[in-house]
């Protein structure tokens, strides 16, 4: 018990650094933002000036010349006149003590506007004396002097409290590197108690086994040998768990480190430069720290790995009875749908895995749809040809039982969705998660010879798409004839299709495909370029577009291309699943849609379906 004090002392002392830290930061963020209004308080005034000062000089050169171009300025400046003075009335609102001066700066500035106005009208009136007489009575310029003199000492003020607000930001970036090296230090004073409460443990342990196999030994020798032979194989196994969890965690805390030190360096640099916006900094060194407690969690959690035990599943009943067990895990703001397909091919699998397969992905399906949404679980029999295996390291092409989850959450970038597998990578916050649910997704797919993939789009959702082999049973297994690929329909090079997709990888394959059938295909990434191809190529008989593509999805390119041509035929195609995207809504029912991953037989069936169609509309 005396050895936890020191630890619970040290934890305490470094969840306060903590929490001053994170009030030092939340200040700083206020004088951020205050600086940042004393900055655009500034541009404003002098933009206010200058167009005042273009107005009084557009106005002079016109009363001067009588030409007509010297008001191109006045007329310009007058409408900004009153757009700058509102923007710097707005800034200034929450100031009391200028409210006087901003007073005394609409009362200068009406005045000489309304003097030049009069000015002016008297001249177009065919008064020029009476016009001229008015610019020199010297009330104008009293008044613009007046203006100036106000705006260069709001100006002045605004100096000032950016001074102050430098000099405030500095003590507090001072105060803040004080605590996180305050933090840095009491971690690394930790880590080493912990490290040496450990060592005094071992030797107290190895103590103890000793006088135990002394005992041992005195009693039975055969025993004691029996147990010598046994507390070796326990020792070894014991060093090499301790050097296992000594790599994870020096490789943690190198990471904890760097993100710490990286972060204040950076802190320390751009601060001494004045710059502002240094909360992220700030931040990162914080998260660093946080990092530290979820360590164990994430080792006990990546260690839980069974040996497989495959049998014969049924994938449809399976989904089934896993229904209430989701529709309790997931709660009632999540509602879950099933689509079975139809005389469904069995897979050989660990079933248990496989449950617990399901139920990470819907777990994290939950955690992205935090206000609610809808899950869609879809199975159906798939075949994965040479084109699409030849894309995709590792995977032979063959017949395979999709089960498919689809959510309607927040979705995730494609650098999210490149490191999703990855070990102890997650999104959630501290303590939300381990990072390993995915990774024992893949693990168990491709130690299952099956094949994974992530489709996802930021703010579309996302689909989770597992392919298992098909399961033939003993008797097909003894006769290996290799995959069975069906001949996929050529196509004509006279049908021209237009193919528009953002992942180029994706549109290289898909074009490659197409021409492999034999039709003349030209391709876009976007659709403002597949419009302009549309304009310079009338023979394009069919549009193939993505639906999720950035600044244009693609129902609005297919609909501004049937503006311009009614009997252009559209194909869309998606990495979502095909029922989620219609009940989504992403898509109307009764369009043409090919879902991703596609066959070239899939793909050649489905273009030569929709070429042969009739025209709508």
């Amino acid at each position: 018990m005396k050895s936890i004090v020191p630890l619970v002392v040290g934890f305490l002392l470094l969840m306060g650094v903590v929490a001053a830290t994170g009030s030092l930061i939340s200040s700083q963020n206020a004088l951020d933002q205050r600086m940042r209004q004393s900055l655009e308080v500034r541009d404003r005034l002098w933009q206010l000036l200058s167009a005042l000062q273009d107005a009084e000089t557009g106005g002079r050169g016109y009363l001067i010349t009588g030409e007509s171009r010297f008001l191109e300025p006045y007329n310009k400046a007058t409408p900004q006149i009153d757009d700058y003075f509102r923007d710097v009335q707005h800034l200034l609102a929450r100031t009391p003590e200028h409210a006087a001066a901003m007073r005394d700066l609409s009362d200068a500035i009406t005045r000489r506007m309304e003097v030049l106005n009069r000015a002016i009208g008297l001249y177009r009136a065919g008064h020029v004396e009476a016009a001229r007489g008015v610019v020199r009575g010297g009330l104008g310029k009293v008044l613009m002097d007046r203006a100036r003199g106000i705006v260069t000492g709001l100006g002045r003020n605004e100096e000032q409290a950016l001074a102050t607000l430098k000099s405030q930001t500095a003590r507090t970036v001072d105060r803040m590197e004080f605590l996180i090296v305050a933090a840095i230090i009491g971690v690394v004073l930790l880590a080493f108690f912990a490290i040496y409460d450990a060592y005094r443990r071992n030797e107290g342990l190895l103590a103890a086994r000793d006088d135990l196999r002394s005992a041992n030994s005195r009693l039975r020798t055969e025993a004691r040998e029996r147990e010598d032979a046994e507390e070796r194989l326990r020792h070894s196994q014991k060093l090499e768990a301790l050097g296992q969890l000594t790599g994870g965690l020096a490789h943690d805390f190198n990471n904890m480190l760097a993100v710490i030190i990286g972060n204040l360096n950076l802190l320390k640099r751009r601060s001494a430069r004045g710059e502002s916006g240094l909360g992220r900094y700030m931040d990162n060194a914080l998260e660093g720290a946080e990092r530290a407690a979820t360590l164990t969690n994430r080792m006990l959690a990546f260690a839980r790995r069974q040996a497989l035990q495959p049998e014969a599943v049924d994938m449809n009943r399976l989904v089934s009875n896993l229904s209430e067990l989701l529709s309790r895990t997931l709660g009632g703001a999540i509602r879950i749908e099933t689509v079975l397909a139809g005389g469904l091919w069995p897979v050989h699998v660990d079933r248990g895995q496989l449950e617990n397969a399901l139920l990470n992905l819907a777990v994290n399906a939950r955690d992205a749809m935090a206000d609610g949404g809808k899950l869609t679980i879809e199975t159906a029999n798939a075949h994965l040809d040479d084109l699409y295996a030849a894309h995709h390291v590792g995977v032979p092409a063959g017949q395979y039982v999709l089960l498919a989850v689809t959510d309607t959450g927040a979705g995730m970038t494609p650098e999210i969705v490149a490191k999703a597998f990855d070990p102890f990578f997650t999104t959630k916050d501290p303590g939300q998660g381990t990072g390993l649910g995915l990774s024992q997704v893949h693990g168990f797919v491709h130690q299952s010879g099956g094949h994974v993939k992530i489709y996802s789009e930021p703010g579309s959702g996302t689909t989770v798409k597992i392919y298992l082999p098909r399961y033939f049973g003993l008797t097909d297994a003894l006769r290996r004839d290799g995959p069975y690929i069906a001949e996929p329909p050529g196509g004509d090079p006279s049908h021209v299709i237009l193919v528009v997709e953002d992942d180029e990888r994706v549109r290289r394959m898909t074009v490659d495909a197409l021409r492999e059938l034999d039709y003349t295909v030209i391709h876009a990434d976007g659709g403002r370029m597949a419009l302009n191809l549309l304009d310079d190529h009338p023979e394009v008989e069919l549009l193939l577009t993505d639906i999720v593509m950035p600044e244009m999805n693609g129902r609005q390119l297919a609909d501004i291309a049937r503006q311009k041509r009614a009997a252009l035929k559209v194909l869309f195609i998606t990495g979502y699943t095909r029922n989620a995207v219609v009940h989504n809504g992403i898509v109307d029912p009764g369009v043409h849609l090919i879902g991703k991953p596609f066959t070239l037989e899939q793909l050649a069936l489905k273009v030569r379906e929709v070429i042969q169609s009739a025209p709508e509309g």
